[in-house]
């Protein structure tokens, strides 16, 4: 578990998920940074998120109090490919601007070294995201592929999706 002040990330139980799924609804519904459709239901979101994933994780207020973000691990390709991880990170509405993205992309990184993934690829940013994009390279990441209007954005249409890419270990 990490603790970073009153934030601790744990792995995700099954009590977990109702309050999980409040703020995974509201952030696939507004259409603007996951590519799911927003008319997903429940049990979709639950699978892409908890079942298929290698491990999901939530962040708390504490160590019993509410759950205020959420991420998985898993493969980004199957074979060949299962070397580099893929993630995906929500934190709750009434919770952003805290670091709590920070210290779950952090934390997963530490997991994707200890699971034997050499390096971690996120596959579909949207790049009007710009905080997700500003907060992935100031953790290393880099853009290696821009994908034109690949993304279509709830408000803006199709926009660019970024591929963005960090190297983890040997």
């Amino acid at each position: 578990m990490l603790n970073a002040g009153t934030i601790h990330i744990r792995p995700y139980s099954e009590t977990d998920w109702p309050c999980v799924w409040d703020f995974l609804r509201i952030v696939i519904q507004a259409g603007d940074t996951y590519a799911f459709s927003p008319d997903s239901s429940e049990e979709e979101i639950y699978r892409a998120w908890i079942e298929l994933p290698t491990a999901t994780f939530v962040a708390t207020e504490s160590p019993d109090g509410p759950v205020v973000g959420t991420y998985y691990i898993k493969p980004n390709q199957p074979g060949l490919g299962s070397h580099v991880c893929n993630c995906g990170y929500v934190v709750a509405p009434q919770a952003r601007r805290r670091g709590i993205a920070t210290l779950m992309c952090e934390h997963s990184q530490t997991v994707a070294v200890a699971l034997g993934f050499r390096a971690m690829q996120f596959n579909l940013v949207v790049s009007t995201n710009e905080g997700a994009v500003r907060l992935w390279q100031k953790l290393g990441f880099s853009i290696v592929g821009r994908l034109p209007g690949a993304f279509f954005h709830s408000q803006f249409g199709y926009v660019d999706a970024l591929v963005m890419y960090k190297h983890l270990a040997n």
